[in-house]
């Protein structure tokens, strides 16, 4: 038994039982331009993560793909208006392996014995963007038949392609804006035809990455002489692009919790985001996690009938790409009252500032007891297709 497997790995029950506590591989960094981001929402889950009953091996994927294991303070993980937290390389790289049946973390290291840390139960994977949010680490997860908590591939693939998700959302009934997918392809090839098409739409239109997150990349654009600069802006995060038309209508978002059993999507209370007045044209990067310029207002001032159609929509959208664990989604409320879905995040920002957990606590679920609740869902969810 190594060290690792001999601190915290018992708890006492009410009836003293002592049984094993679960182990849970908090996993973040990762390769995305969200690298950020995710280190800061680790910081917040190893801040709040009840530790008298899960065993908590933090582990970072720095931006060259290594897997390390990280540190628990949450200061090294924070994010400040001169720095961002960053995962550094190591020596050392992690894997997941099955030995025996059960799924091990082993470290490695050159020259030396590998180590194994023991069993993991189920990982939380706090990353954003690709290769983290996208499927591309569920895929991994499932093949080694390992729980974790959040979305599947296919629900995670199609929450971090916006065009593929407006797609979706169409054919589920749920009312879109309008918009047009760019392909690397139609860009190189015919940047003319793509221009008209975004003149038709009309301005201002918003250029945004098709699979990227937390505003990266993402333009308000005001005319047709501003696109081309726009356009080559949001293909340093992706090749592919949507570009939306602006919609007059104030920034609702729900939060979503899968239902315990088999049961009917949770919903929140619906918030509204304002951005303090200055030089932020709209909810950006900087708005977000630098400058904290953004509040939120739960529940949104808002009709009850209004509030209600946001709630059922939300979970309309979670069901509608068949997602599980959480869920954050944004709509658009118009002047004449329509509801128009913006998109759907499947690992939402999550720090105790992020508008999730914020409107989770509004409804009455703090950020500690939402941790557990989905450490829960991911431990009674059943891995693969039984």
């Amino acid at each position: 038994m190594t060290a690792a497997d001999k601190t915290n790995q018992s708890t006492t029950t009410q009836d003293g039982t002592v049984r094993p506590k679960p182990r849970v591989a908090v996993l973040f960094g990762g390769r995305s331009s969200e690298h950020a981001v995710s280190c800061v929402t680790a910081a917040g889950v190893l801040g709040a993560i009840d530790r008298t009953k899960y065993d908590v091996v933090p582990i970072g994927i720095a931006k060259s793909g290594q897997w390390v294991l990280a540190s628990g303070d949450t200061a090294q993980w924070s994010l400040s208006a001169t720095s961002l937290p960053e995962v550094p390389p190591s020596e050392q790289t992690v894997s997941l392996t099955e030995i025996g049946g059960s799924h091990q973390l082993i470290v490695t290291a050159p020259n030396e014995v590998p180590q194994e840390l023991g069993t993991v139960d189920v990982v939380f994977p706090l990353l954003h963007g690709p290769f983290g949010e996208d499927g591309t680490i569920q895929g991994l997860l499932e093949l080694s038949d390992t729980r974790y908590v959040g979305a599947g591939v296919l629900a995670s693939a199609v929450g971090m392609d916006k065009h593929f998700m407006k797609v979706v959302f169409e054919a589920a009934g749920l009312k879109v804006g309008p918009y047009i997918a760019v392909t690397d392809r139609q860009w190189r090839n015919d940047p003319e035809a793509v221009r008209k098409q975004v003149d038709l739409l009309g301005f201002p239109v918003f250029v945004k990455p098709a699979r990227a997150g937390s505003s990266m990349g993402i333009s308000k654009v005001d005319s047709l002489d501003a696109l081309d600069a726009a356009i080559e802006a949001a293909r340093q995060h992706d090749p592919k692009l949507v570009i939306e038309a602006g919609i007059v209508g104030r920034e609702i978002e729900c939060a979503v919790l899968e239902g315990r059993g088999g049961e009917a999507p949770r919903t929140s209370l619906p918030g509204e985001i304002s951005v303090a007045a200055g030089e932020h044209e709209f909810y950006d990067f900087q708005a977000k996690y630098v400058d904290d310029a953004a509040a939120l207002s739960c529940p949104a001032d808002m009709p009850e009938e209004a509030i209600a159609r946001v709630r059922e929509l939300a979970a309309a959208a979670f069901d509608s790409v068949e997602a599980e664990g959480l869920s954050r989604v944004d709509f658009f409320y118009t002047p004449d009252g329509d509801l128009i879905i913006n998109e759907i995040n499947t690992m939402p920002g999550f720090t105790p500032k992020s508008m999730y957990p914020q409107m989770w606590a509004a409804t009455g679920l703090s950020y500690p007891d939402l941790i557990d609740e989905l450490i829960h869902l991911a431990l009674t969810r059943k891995t693969g297709l039984r």
